[in-house]
């Protein structure tokens, strides 16, 4: 394939009919196919650098979890570090390291990624590594309980000592009534303090079965050998009986929400969620440019007009929830002090209703289109990259095809679509409103009283 300066290949893909040439013949060598026991398995030859990028996409996360089991997706994230049948706790690490390789892991409301970094020459050894732990996770209980404490301490200092994280976890909650997509993804502290045995075995026979997974590798292997060494290492692991489904669908929210967190603290924060679709959601292209230009990067139309002419605000950005079913859109700013949080909230409703009635610029629509091919042709010049941007659209769009028509489509997007999808979205009866106040720390004479 020709290769081309990253500037030079954004303007040339500025063309829908040559970024969609070249994205076919990126992903023209990638093969898939799926085991006995369900386990899928894709590969994504690139043969650059001698090493590879091992993804295993688990379909468990805080939306497979139900009040008393919350946080068990994110604890098995710790767990599947902690031995098995082959392997003694640390050891997973350690035989990895002395191979050349690396492994993390993260989970999220729909799903847990376990990813290896290795040298091609280790493959094998990675390959018995991650079967043995899939097949015979030792859940041993004094590792259990040392593990509860490691989490019950990244709680602490994620969401319970963070004023961003706590209004975070407030704001879905109250945001979500029916869905678990409320629950935090670390879990409520009661139930992180009172898994049982049972629990865990359960969860982890239910969700860590090769038929609820889907194996991503790319870098300097062929279908052919991987496939062989899937074989050989996977597919003797049993599948389970599939997890039951999440029926519950949220309902329309009819009317504006809203919460104050009470809490010693220099600034107060705001944060705004507004219902959208999932993953997978048509409008999707058009709500991720809608997004880009309102808060990605100091030109953005509320970092501009909170923190540069306003200075309401200290800071201002803003992300999508988004998985397997319908997520949350969220715009949060960190206040100024000597600014009331409700005077934000006005100016991010003024900006909002800006482009409800008018729109976004030619010149707005073509810089948010340029960040995504950007930061779409820079994910895919890795080996990680390409691992991680495959699994996203197999696991969440269906299909890993999709990612080759990614720049097509959202070249494809207009103003028009945006004005739409502003409206639709941006609406305050679709809302959650958030505030963290600060309040004044009490004396020590008021408390001993």
């Amino acid at each position: 394939m020709k290769r081309f300066p990253l500037l030079a290949l954004i303007l040339l893909l500025a063309t829908p009919a040559f970024a969609a040439d070249v994205a076919g013949e990126l992903g023209s060598g990638i093969r898939s196919t799926t085991l006995k026991n369900g386990l899928k398995v894709i590969v994504w030859p690139d043969h650059d650098i001698p090493n590879v990028a091992l993804y295993n996409w688990v379909r468990a996360g805080a939306r497979n979890e139900h009040p008393g089991i919350t946080g068990l997706s994110h604890f098995f994230e710790h767990m599947m570090f902690n031995g098995s049948k082959k392997y003694a706790p640390g050891e997973f690490d350690r035989v990895m390291e002395a191979n050349g390789g690396a492994n993390n892991a993260f989970t999220s409301r729909d799903v847990t990624v376990y990813q290896d970094w290795f040298p091609k020459s280790a493959i094998e050894v990675i390959f018995d590594l991650e079967a043995d732990r899939i097949e015979n996770l030792a859940i041993d209980k004094d590792v259990v309980e040392s593990e509860r404490g490691v989490v019950y301490s990244e709680r602490r200092l994620r969401v319970d000592n963070s004023n961003f994280g706590q209004l975070y976890e407030q704001v879905q909650a109250t945001a979500f009534v029916a869905h678990p997509y409320q629950f935090p993804v670390i879990g409520w502290p009661s139930d992180i303090e009172s898994w049982s045995q049972a629990d865990l075995e359960k969860y982890f026979r239910t969700y860590y079965a090769p038929n609820n997974s889907t194996l991503i590798l790319t870098g300097d292997v062929t279908p052919d050998e991987v496939f062989a060494l899937t074989r050989k290492y996977l597919e003797p692991i049993p599948s389970q009986e599939p997890p039951e489904p999440v029926r519950t669908t949220e309902p329309e929210q009819k009317g504006e929400r809203r919460l104050v967190i009470e809490k010693e603290a220099q600034l107060a924060l705001i944060m705004i969620a507004w219902h959208i679709g999932a993953g997978n959601d048509p409008e999707k292209p058009a709500l991720d440019l809608l997004m880009s230009i309102l808060t990605d990067g100091d030109s953005s139309r509320l970092h501009q007009r909170l923190v540069e002419q306003d200075q309401i605000a200290i800071s201002a950005g803003g992300f999508k929830d988004e998985g397997f079913d319908p997520g949350l859109a969220l715009i949060y700013a960190t206040v100024s002090a000597g600014t009331e949080g409700e005077r934000v909230e006005e100016v991010i409703d003024e900006e909002l209703a800006r482009i409800i009635k008018g729109g976004v610029s030619a010149e707005e629509l073509r810089k948010a289109k340029n960040i995504f091919l950007a930061g779409f042709w820079r994910n895919l010049k890795t080996i990680n990259g390409k691992a991680r941007a495959l699994g996203q659209y197999e696991v969440f769009q269906g299909d890993y095809r999709k990612l080759f028509s990614a720049p097509e489509v959202y070249e494809a997007v207009t103003a028009e679509q945006l004005q739409s999808v502003a409206a639709k979205t941006f609406r305050k009866g679709n809302r959650t409103v958030g505030i963290l106040q600060p309040i004044e720390p009490e004396s020590d004479e008021e408390v001993t009283q």
